[in-house]
């Protein structure tokens, strides 16, 4: 019986129960490490264990989420998968397709060098240079480099700032600026696209698209997130938009993931991959369970490799 670790924080999330009652239906013998309780020794070998469970003695790990820690623990944390996917255990997603995901501008970088089109992206660590590419671009969102659920980002349009709802914000552009400077030391501007009041949020695993959904915001708000108050709803993407997601997905180096696009008069736009997405989206709206499809890869994939 093949041995997965399922990697969680929080046991009630819906695409963690999802990916264990899913293994478990598949014939896997589950383990639930948390990444918080791992030790490592070292001395003529390396051992890594989270409480009692021998991260070693495992054929496959999922991560769902690397869990709330320092900087210093979450480095610790990666480097541990590293070296376990060196050892042939098979991680998914991989630990270097989470960091290029959760890094904004690194993974801006790899599309661009995939040819894959995104909105005008631009990074800045200097005040007059934020202001001046702003003005130049009229309307931008400043992201987090590191950030999820739309959680920290701001649209500025003709010199205001605006909440999520379309609302005007009291707040000063340059004091936004400098604010952020100060506690990120630089900013991530990118050109804000024109678009119908929905993005799209589509799934990849092992290569092919299984579904997608519109998030759809609120009347008059700009942010689709679901965790922003966005409506699911049903998508059937173009051949075009298909490729772009297969090919963002393979960039970042994922197994599976949730690649979001905008649509525009210009043309689509891949805005983020997230290496660790929800499924209970893409569920509710399409009767999908991207919980199965993930499982139904890794078994396969164990089975080429005869682990």
């Amino acid at each position: 019986m093949k041995k997965l670790g399922i990697v969680v924080t929080d046991p009630h999330d819906w695409t963690a129960q999802a990916l264990m009652q899913e293994a478990e239906r598949k014939g896997f013998k589950t383990y639930y490490p948390d990444l918080g309780q791992i030790e490592t020794s070292i001395g003529s070998s390396v051992s890594h264990k989270a409480g009692e469970i021998c991260l070693s003695e495992l054929d496959a790990i999922i991560i769902r989420d690397m869990g709330p820690g320092k900087n210093d623990a979450h480095v610790f944390r990666f480097d541990v998968l590293r070296e376990l996917e060196q050892r042939g255990i098979l991680v998914v997603n991989p630990p270097a397709a989470i960091q290029n995901a959760a890094n904004k501008f690194y993974a801006s970088c790899l599309m661009a060098g995939s040819g894959i089109p995104t909105p005008r992206t631009f990074v800045s660590q200097e005040l007059e240079k934020t202001i001046k590419i702003i003005d130049e671009l009229d309307d931008v969102v400043i992201k987090p480099v590191f950030g999820y659920k739309g959680i920290g980002i701001n649209r500025i349009k003709e010199g205001i700032v605006l909440a999520p709802d379309g609302s005007k914000e009291k707040t000063n552009p340059e004091d936004l600026f400098n604010k952020i400077i100060d506690e990120k030391g630089m900013l991530y501007i990118q050109e804000f696209i024109e678009n119908s009041g929905q993005d799209i949020r589509a799934f990849v695993v092992d290569g092919k698209v299984i579904g997608a959904i519109y998030r759809k915001a609120p009347q008059g708000w700009w942010l689709n997130n679901l965790s922003q108050g966005g409506t699911p709803l049903a998508c059937e993407l173009t051949a075009n938009q298909e490729r772009m997601c297969i090919d963002a997905a393979e960039t970042i180096g994922a197994m599976y993931a949730g690649v979001d696009i905008i649509e525009s008069d210009k043309g689509s736009f891949i805005l983020e991959v997230n290496a660790t997405p929800s499924g209970a989206g893409i569920y509710k709206s399409l009767n999908i369970n991207v919980a199965e499809h993930i499982i139904t890869a890794i078994y396969s994939r164990l089975e080429k490799t005869g682990l």
